[in-house]
């Protein structure tokens, strides 16, 4: 969330920077809104102080004619208060409402442009692969391996589930404990959360309300599935106060993920790209504000070390202001080769959101115990999506015979196995 009194004196800028986001964010609500707000206060306080002069002058007074004068003011002027109070808590409740709405800022850094078409290539890491066979996709090379399964899962919960059977169960297992391990050597702190989250926690990290229908609910107990760990691992530190010597903090979260892909419709709809139901490792950062954007290019590193490790062609991409994520300052995408689709493809995305989160959770810090607190700038990142990496696997090291050879890098976690095969 934006900071009102930001928004309001530095009106031009923040509508200039929103703008470059595209049409479409209106700040006129919100100014008609926190004028309103600022008049009704005004007025209650001038009411209460009127208040308390016939207070004081109720106790000083002796005659009755006086008195009886007095407490019908003093009533009067209460009422008038519990009317006004309860009319500033529906303008403060609708400017809350027209906050949450507004998306983050762009960073300075961050290029102009209106979509994934402006988006920018910061570099590539890695040599696509030349292939003297038609390369296949991943559904079709899962299928035929035996090792995924989208009838089954059609069966038992509808379309875009998956089910992983034998060398596919054990590669994407393998995945996510290689991930992992990689991260801890980097300095993140392992944590598994719970996959069931309250309202507040979505709404923390932004993607409430403006994105609830891409959410899972269990509208009877108001909880919801993650769509990500940043929900939950985020959220750890909701109306905490840090101190300062505990900064960075690193965390690394491996949990199933689910998403509706509302209005994703005819996109995707084969194999594992786009799914309801899927694993990721997620880091989450929180940082003082100074380096935060340093905290961004590592973390960025550090989600790149695994496409490193496991021999996968990438490429970085810096997103342009239209195509910034709703509550991102700034993102890089990490766009995986998969030569089956002869395309790049996200596998990651690593944004730095600096106080947008933390602002709606109160995540803060300080200097010492007479230290002012300071809103602590907030960072996500993929590391990696554990079914897009297998989709990666799969289309980069098939084989012309139908095998696919499986990472050096992931050999310790497959109990011997190096290479997934037809069966029979």
């Amino acid at each position: 969330m934006l900071d009102l009194r930001s928004v309001v004196t530095n009106l031009d800028e923040v509508s200039r920077k929103l703008s470059r986001r595209g049409p479409g964010v209106d700040l006129g609500p919100v100014v008609r809104l926190a004028a309103e707000r600022r008049t009704r206060i005004a007025e209650v306080e001038g009411l209460r102080q009127k208040q308390n002069v016939a207070s004081g002058q109720l106790r000083e007074t002796r005659d009755a004619e006086a008195l009886s004068a007095l407490r019908a003011e003093l009533k009067k002027v209460s009422e008038t208060i519990r009317e006004m109070d309860a009319r500033l808590a529906e303008v403060e409740a609708a400017l809350q409402a027209e906050m949450l709405r507004l998306p983050n800022l762009p960073h300075e850094s961050v290029p102009d442009g209106e979509d994934a078409a402006d988006n920018v290539v910061v570099r590539t890491w890695g040599e696509p692969r030349r292939f003297d066979f038609s390369p296949r996709e991943h559904s079709e090379i899962g299928e035929t391996l035996g090792i995924l399964d989208f009838a089954r899962a059609a069966k038992i919960a509808g379309a875009r589930f998956a089910v992983y059977w034998d060398g596919g169960a054990r590669l994407e297992r393998a995945l996510g404990s290689f991930m992992l391990d990689v991260h801890r050597e980097r300095g993140y702190r392992e944590v598994l959360p719970p996959v069931l989250v309250n309202r507040a926690s979505y709404v923390g990290t932004g993607q409430f309300p403006k994105f609830e229908e891409d959410v899972f609910a269990v509208a009877r107990h108001d909880l919801f599935l993650v769509s990500t760990a940043e929900v939950p691992v985020t959220n750890l530190h909701r109306d905490e106060v840090l101190d300062a010597s505990e900064l960075p903090k690193k965390y690394a979260a491996y949990t199933s993920c689910f998403r509706s892909e509302a209005g994703s419709y005819g996109k995707d709809t084969r194999g594992l790209i786009r799914q309801h139901q899927f694993q990721k490792v997620e880091l989450v950062k929180l940082s003082r504000p100074e380096t935060s954007y340093e905290e961004h290019e590592a973390l960025t590193r550090d989600a790149e070390e695994i496409l490193r490790r496991l021999g996968l062609p990438y490429r970085v991409v810096l997103l342009c202001a239209g195509d910034l994520g709703f509550g991102a300052a700034k993102c890089y995408d990490l766009e995986v080769w998969l030569p089956g689709q002869n395309a790049f493809r996200e596998i990651s995305s690593c944004s730095n959101f600096e106080d947008f989160q933390a602002r709606r959770a109160r995540i803060r810090f300080k200097e010492g115990p007479g230290g002012k607190p300071r809103l602590v700038h907030t960072l996500n990142g993929s590391g990696l999506a554990v079914g897009r990496t297998v989709v990666a696997i799969l289309e980069n090291f098939q084989r012309a015979d139908g095998t696919v050879d499986l990472p050096e890098a992931l050999w310790p976690y497959l109990g011997g196995l190096r290479r997934l095969e037809p069966p029979g």
